[in-house]
């Protein structure tokens, strides 16, 4: 029946952090959750009079064995006790029948209300700016997609059913048993506290302790994490420190052991409270109740009645004594769904955005200026895994950046690390904006157009090109999903890659392992590359996308640049100056400002930054001049 709780729901009630009563839930958070479930309203309607017919059910076979006891078999009517017992099968079955619907409504809810949510949750958090990656911690995020959004969904399914059918258990039954015998409810009504006394001082030491497991859990989860990935395995191999990593895995592990153990102990004392208050209950009922009926004060089917109702009583008031608990956790989810689907991004899309012209190629910098927005700006602090202290503003990157890249030239960033090149390049894109001057590109403000139609417009190529763990063609495909055949080949051909490509077992549907590292790193630019020649980009970016190269894989990553380059506007950040000694322009970046600018033969002839870095790379060559 649906008011008698198993053992293990009220044991998961228990474990529910009690942390929660002393949270302040932020004003406006219940109804917004109302107004989140409204598109489900009819399901969760249905789903709450299953719920309360169910629970209304409870005291109807105690109540028919009452009658089979003392119309039936102590007055020797078969009749009666046949149709009493078809009864019992109907509401059983009736009962089966419901409990299916309202299951089959559960799961619609439920799902729908996780879908709903993640859907929000994923589009919303895809549209933040890279500042918010940058500082947020993934599992963490994760954490929010699943743990939160699955806690969220059980107040509008176990948590509503469970209070709703406790309440309207304890009603029924409370007021069915009072009707039948107010001494012998009155005496097992006594018992309760002792019950929930129990239940709350091991549920108080249990959440404490699931707490402890589950973090835990989760340092044993990073530990596996980062060693398992291919990075992180390598690092341990190439160090040797494999009895270091043991030790320390052990450590931890032997913390959620013995917090297991003691998490079991106490387990074990809930469930014996859980079975000897009942049993004292059961004792009393039949102990006075026998009593009472061999003093002629009521019939042996009521004392029988009873005891059956005893049952039912005991589950539902455990479940409402955690009520409050169980609804504070799902609220609690909720706010923290809620507080990243409220974080806004720092760059939005205005109102009359025009899309850009796909050939757009003009890059402009008119006086732009940045400084990284601050912590409070861009993440959320339970995000990111070490608490944030700075508030502090990181201060100036780039100050009065001017330059104007023509259609189809090559424009070079030259510096030392740390000077502002790679910012340079991502307000190209918007991936941050300018907090002063203008950035344009095609003779467009980048905040007055679509973000989509800028996007197209400019391609990216970085020293860490990154795959999904997936095949060769999806890695290719996510840049043009509607490619032909030919087209990826074309693309493949240009990026000197197509060779190696065919000559794979599976060629295109090749795996290429997390973040692509079963391939080579000139093997992952060269990718990378086809990947930007089917995107088509009418403006590429290159940030050190030879960096890390040996020099054969450089210069076949260099061709297939030259031809990623062609006809195309490009940004160029290179430490190897010989790269971009065919630029058009050349910018020395130092401490976010051009210092210099001109092409490699102007600046070596002037002398300075530029100057010093070419002759230091290329210090006793023949052509360092």
């Amino acid at each position: 029946m649906a008011g008698n709780l198993g053992m293990g729901g009220v044991y998961r009630n228990l474990r529910s952090d009690r942390q929660v009563l002393g949270q302040r839930l932020e004003r406006g958070t219940v109804r917004r959750v109302v107004g989140f479930a409204r598109p489900h309203r009819r399901p969760i309607a249905g789903f709450l009079a299953l719920t309360v017919v169910d629970a209304g059910l409870v005291v109807v076979t105690p109540l028919l064995t009452k009658h089979v006891v003392d119309d039936g078999i102590l007055k020797g009517d078969v009749a009666v006790v046949v149709w009493l017992a078809v009864a019992m099968a109907v509401v059983a079955l009736v009962d089966a029948g419901i409990g299916v619907a309202s299951g089959l409504l559960s799961s619609r809810i439920g799902e729908g209300l996780i879908f709903d949510l993640r859907t929000q949750v994923f589009a919303h958090v895809q549209r933040q700016s890279l500042a918010f990656f940058t500082r947020t911690q993934t599992g963490a995020l994760v954490s929010r997609l699943n743990n939160d959004v699955i806690g969220a969904q059980r107040a509008f399914t176990s948590t509503l059913s469970n209070t709703v059918a406790s309440l309207i258990s304890v009603i029924v039954v409370g007021i069915t048993m009072l009707t039948l015998s107010w001494q012998v409810t009155g005496l097992c009504l006594l018992l309760f506290p002792v019950l929930l006394l129990t239940s709350r001082w091991v549920g108080n030491r249990l959440a404490g302790l699931t707490r402890e497991q589950m973090d835990g859990n989760a340092a044993l989860g990073t530990a596996m994490t980062e060693r398992f990935s291919v990075g992180g395995a390598l690092l341990m191999k190439l160090f040797g420190r494999r009895a270091e990593e043991d030790a320390q895995f052990a450590v931890r592990a032997a913390v959620v052991r013995d917090v297991g153990v003691r998490i079991s102990l106490l387990t074990r004392v809930f469930t014996m409270a859980m079975t000897l208050v009942p049993a004292i209950a059961t004792a009393l009922v039949y102990g006075v109740g026998g009593w009472l009926v061999i003093q002629g004060h009521f019939t042996l089917g009521t004392l029988t009645a009873l005891g059956l109702l005893l049952l039912r009583l005991l589950g539902p008031l455990q479940s409402l004594s955690n009520v409050r608990i169980d609804v504070m956790t799902a609220l609690v989810s909720f706010e923290r769904v809620f507080e990243v689907l409220d974080l806004p991004s720092t760059i939005q899309e205005r109102a009359g955005a025009v899309a850009l012209p796909r050939d757009a190629a003009r890059v402009e910098f008119e006086h732009v200026a940045f400084s990284y927005p601050r912590a409070e700006e861009v993440s959320l602090a339970s995000l990111e895994v070490i608490a944030r202290v700075e508030s502090r503003p990181s201060g100036p990157v780039l100050t009065d950046i001017t330059f104007t890249a023509e259609p189809g030239q090559m424009v070079a960033l030259v510096g030392p690390s740390g000077a502002g090149k790679t910012t340079i390049t991502h307000l190209v894109a918007r991936l941050y904006d300018a907090g002063a001057g203008v950035v344009r590109v095609g003779g467009h403000d980048v905040r007055d157009v679509t973000l989509q139609s800028l996007e197209d417009a400019v391609g990216y190529v970085t020293q860490d090109a990154h795959m999904f763990h997936d095949t060769i063609r999806a890695n290719l495909l996510y840049a043009r999903p509607d490619a032909s055949e030919h087209a990826i080949w074309d693309a493949l051909e240009a990026a000197q890659i197509a060779p190696l490509v065919s000559a794979l077992p599976d060629g295109l549907d090749t795996v290429v392992g997390d973040r692509g590292y079963r391939l080579s790193g000139g093997e992952r630019q060269r990718l990378a590359i086809a990947r930007l020649l089917l995107k088509a980009p009418s403006i590429v970016v290159l940030d050190e996308a030879t960096a890390h190269l040996d020099s054969e894989s450089e210069a076949a990553v260099q061709r297939a640049l030259d031809a990623a380059l062609s006809g195309r506007t490009s940004l160029v950040i290179a430490h190897r100056l010989s790269t971009v000694r065919d630029a058009d322009q050349i910018l020395v970046v130092e401490a976010g400002t051009v210092v210099q600018r001109g092409t490699h033969e102007e600046l070596l002839a002037v002398g300075g930054l530029y100057a010093e870095l070419y002759r230091t790379q290329f210090l006793g060559q023949p052509d360092a001049v």
